[in-house]
């Protein structure tokens, strides 16, 4: 009886095996190839991240990143090479032709390297974008830190030699660094004055390549071990690269200013639409790109709308720079900064130090030039200004019908009713006009005269 149990219990056990093993058989190995073939910037970001995020969901064996780049920003570029960092789903590279500045800190962060014969990585110094001088020594280090990071957490290997054990790092922290700083000198490798850039048989020798291939599928087949794959590829769509065009730091600035201008200009002249529309188009620009990429939340958008608010109740119920202008100036600058944030609230859990600088940098740079754009434009807008043809500058001093007695206010004093920035009101022998400064802003409550009548508008300047 005992033998008959056991024998049952072994075929059970086999039978079991053999379908366990036909299942693990059955299993299609699939390869997600994500394809970086242009400047490191928000598009590409966007283009990784989604790619990540699709390779993870189908349960992907591992992610090969075909890149061909000469670099890019760095607050991109951070970002990208902390994603593939921490991916759960293992990211292998496949240098096409060139892993320079920016591409080669991504290419430091993947789990592998593989490059084309004849392709290159390195020269990762910060540069300018503008003119193509290197930044200053603030931004190297920085640089420096991050691609030293990045080699070091591949960690160490284990060499045996004789009887001692040496740990040796997989990717040398010292050549990484030496790709930013041409002051550093490593014997037989690189001389000081240089910055690093190495050829695919340097890389291998070096250990920054894992192997030179001539295609994608040869990584795959021949360092990958997968012979028979199923290759799933990301493809960015158009709203991906709109996406991305709208959240590139310079025009998320610049849509900044277009908002503060256009909320200033339309409280200076009610009822002009023109920059009332340009301000709502750009707050449209701004918020929508971000919250189709789940990074806005409702609250930071109905906080932005109480800074307009505070805003408003500063010029026209409150006037004088008080508590609602500084309110106003806070709730607008914390939308704006927290809309740029994958924040859950006031949790920053996740958030990368590069993040906050990067939304930071981009808020104050898009304040601090909207305002002063306003100043300039207020002082070009009009008869005399570069802007003039924005203006109504024809003179209507002889057209139509014109009460003969607005003329005679020339000359005559009053007091400001409520703060002119540059328009407001005043008031004239107990009677109410709109008027203009002619000089600067005028604060509630100085005394006035009227200097000159043009265009239907009366110029006053303080007393």
């Amino acid at each position: 009886m005992n033998r008959v149990f056991y024998s049952i219990c072994i075929f059970l056990s086999l039978f079991s095996n053999l379908l366990f093993a036909q299942e693990k058989g059955e299993k299609e190995v699939v390869i997600y190839q994500i394809n970086i073939n242009s400047e490191i910037n928000a598009t590409s970001h966007i283009h990784l991240s989604k790619g990540l995020k699709e390779a993870n969901a189908m349960n992907a064996d591992a992610i090969l990143l075909h890149l061909n780049t000469y670099g890019g920003t760095l607050v991109d570029a951070d970002s990208m090479r902390t994603a593939i960092l921490y991916n759960p789903v293992p990211v292998y590279v496949f240098i096409d032709n060139n892993a320079a500045s920016a591409g080669a800190l991504i290419a430091i962060a993947c789990k592998k390297i593989y490059m084309r014969e004849g392709s290159s990585i390195g020269a990762a110094t910060v540069v300018d974008g503008g003119s193509g001088e290197a930044m200053p020594d603030k931004y190297q280090s920085y640089m420096r830190s991050i691609i030293r990071a990045t080699a070091e957490s591949h960690g160490k290997k284990v060499i045996i030699n004789g009887k001692d054990t040496i740990y040796e790092w997989i990717r040398d922290p010292k050549i990484a660094e030496a790709m930013v700083d041409g002051r550093i000198t490593i014997p037989n490798v690189v001389d000081s004055g240089k910055v690093l850039t190495l050829t695919a048989q340097e890389a291998v020798k070096l250990g920054f390549c894992d192997g030179i291939a001539e295609s994608a599928n040869e990584v795959i087949t021949q360092y990958m071990g997968y012979k028979d794959y199923k290759l799933a590829e990301y493809k960015p769509t158009l709203l991906d690269n709109l996406k991305g065009f709208l959240m590139n730091p310079a025009l998320q600035a610049v849509l900044i200013m277009i908002i503060i201008g256009g909320i200033y200009f339309e409280m200076q002249t009610p009822g002009a639409s023109f920059p009332a529309i340009a301000a709502i188009g750009a707050a449209v620009l701004y918020f929508t790109p971000l919250y189709l990429d789940g990074l806005v939340q409702y609250w930071e958008i109905i906080v932005f709308l109480i800074g307009i608010v505070f805003v408003f109740l500063e010029i026209f119920v409150f006037p004088g720079f008080g508590i609602s202008g500084i309110l106003g100036i806070l709730f607008l600058g914390v939308g704006l900064v927290f809309a740029l944030l994958n924040n859950d609230y006031f949790s920053f859990k996740g958030v990368q130090t590069s993040d906050i600088t990067r939304s930071l940098l981009t808020v104050l740079s898009g304040l601090i030039f909207g305002l002063v754009g306003v100043l300039w434009l207020s002082t070009r807008i009009g008869e005399k200004g570069m802007f003039r043809r924005v203006a109504l500058i024809t003179d209507l001093e002889h057209a139509g019908s014109v009460d003969p007695e607005t003329y005679e206010l020339v000359g005559k004093t009053g007091t400001a009713m409520t703060v002119l920035r540059p328009s407001g009101k005043i008031i004239i022998d107990n009677e109410m006009y709109d008027a203009v400064s002619n000089q600067g802003f005028i604060e509630r409550g100085n005394n006035v005269i009227v200097v000159k009548f043009e265009n239907m508008q009366l110029y006053v300047e303080k007393i």
